[in-house]
């Protein structure tokens, strides 16, 4: 039986298998080998759409609800409740495993295979201080896989998975794999005898590019929006600050499709009657009532990648979508200090990975980046204070767990 591997990942997905020796990922997308891992479901037309068609339809203003980072999910009790998704009852299992069967059946449409088996990549760490929600995240993706028609699956670290898709390495030298994706950051440290890759340690911590979109959004959207911001007591005199749930929910991707209640909406109204500067309040009405969260989070995500360019040393997040010429100033600078925690932790991590494996920070001859969120200017300096002396690979950062599980699926 034919084993297709796939790179579920929390902001994009890839698949692949070996033809001819070498790994071939599929198109996944006219054109594409890695889709966004979205998914639409339009009310008015009553049927789902996937990666970019579901980004667009979200952009577009089409009816319907929008999930993005589901994979974050994985392990909480959230994934088993059965809701109410547009015109459906669904839980959050059926929508994982409909998002898969679409990546099996356009990798079939292409090879003319038929893929029973699945060797499917994850983090090390999907959850990094709860065992339990760390162990049941693997049998809810388990379930989904089998929900989508595959008969059986296999799972391998992705950063494991890189290290088998990396250039080589010197005499004597150690890789480390940086895998910094959508919602986790994982460490391999391997070697190579020859052909043979052999993994050393392996590590990872539940930090990635969705927590820098948050605290982003958090540090420079939400004050927009009314987050820190004074009310008036509805009774008596007196005064307090917003409370930040519904900020922090809004700057959270896969919280957002559950922010647009009736009651968010009545807090909101109320906030904008009596919040100190009304007009801060108006503008969270406005998200909550025309559900731009998601237009929001992309507008950040955008914002992030502009000011993370060489050269670029203003930027701005652009929000017009809220209000016409509403913009968050944004810097390479500001960014750096709103993401120092998150970068501590990944810096953190690669330490341990180091004591797992035994060695000194010496020994790595090159560290390889994987994952979009791994070329930000943030995450390499901290590698390069690291491990000063280490030559830097990025070539195939957002394909090389893919090419790693095409590798391993074909063994």
């Amino acid at each position: 039986m034919a084993t297709l591997g796939i790179d579920f990942g929390t902001s994009n997905t890839a698949a692949g298998v070996m033809v001819a020796g070498r790994p071939h990922l599929i198109a996944v997308e006219p054109g594409r080998t890695t889709l966004p891992t979205s998914v639409f479901f339009d009310y008015d037309r009553k049927v789902t759409t996937y990666g970019s068609v579901a980004n667009a339809a979200l952009i577009d203003g089409r009816e319907g609800r929008f999930m993005r980072a589901l994979k974050s999910v994985l392990g909480t009790a959230l994934m088993r409740e059965k809701r109410q998704i547009a015109y459906e009852r669904l839980t959050l299992i059926e929508v994982v495993a409909r998002f898969l069967r679409m990546i099996r059946e356009r990798a079939e449409a292409e090879t003319g295979e038929t893929y029973d088996l699945a060797l499917s990549g994850r983090p090390v760490r999907f959850h990094s201080s709860d065992d339990a929600r760390n162990a049941q995240a693997e049998i809810d993706l388990r379930e989904a896989y089998m929900v989508a028609g595959f008969k059986d699956v296999s799972f391998m670290y992705e950063p494991d998975a890189a290290a088998l898709a990396s250039g080589p390495l010197d005499k004597g030298d150690l890789g480390l794999i940086v895998d910094i994706g959508g919602g986790t950051s994982d460490f391999s440290i391997f070697e190579r005898d020859g052909n043979a890759t052999r993994i050393i340690a392996s590590h990872g911590v539940r930090v990635g590019g969705t927590d820098f979109d948050r605290a982003i959004s958090i540090a420079r959207v939400m004050p927009l929006l009314g987050r820190g911001a004074e009310i008036r007591n509805a009774m008596g005199a007196g005064r307090h600050i917003a409370p930040n749930a519904i900020f922090n929910d809004l700057a959270t991707w896969q919280k957002i499709p559950f922010v647009y209640t009736a009651e968010n909406r009545r807090m909101a109204a109320d906030f904008a009657k009596l919040g100190i500067d009304p007009a801060l309040f108006e503008r969270l009405k406005t998200v909550l009532e025309m559900e731009l969260g998601h237009d929001m989070a992309f507008a950040v995500e955008a914002g992030k990648i502009e000011v993370n360019k060489t050269g670029i040393s203003d930027a701005a997040i652009m929000l017009d979508v809220i209000e016409r010429g509403l913009a968050a100033p944004f810097t390479e600078q500001a960014m750096a200090a709103i993401l120092e925690d998150q970068a501590r932790q990944i810096g953190t991590c690669a330490a341990q990975t180091l004591d797992l494996a035994g060695i000194t920070a010496d020994r790595i001859g090159k560290i390889v980046f994987v994952g979009g969120s791994s070329l930000l200017q943030v995450v390499e300096k901290t590698m390069v204070d690291m491990f000063p002396k280490a030559a830097l690979e990025r070539t195939e950062a957002f394909t090389a767990v893919a090419d790693g599980l095409a590798i391993a699926a074909s063994s």
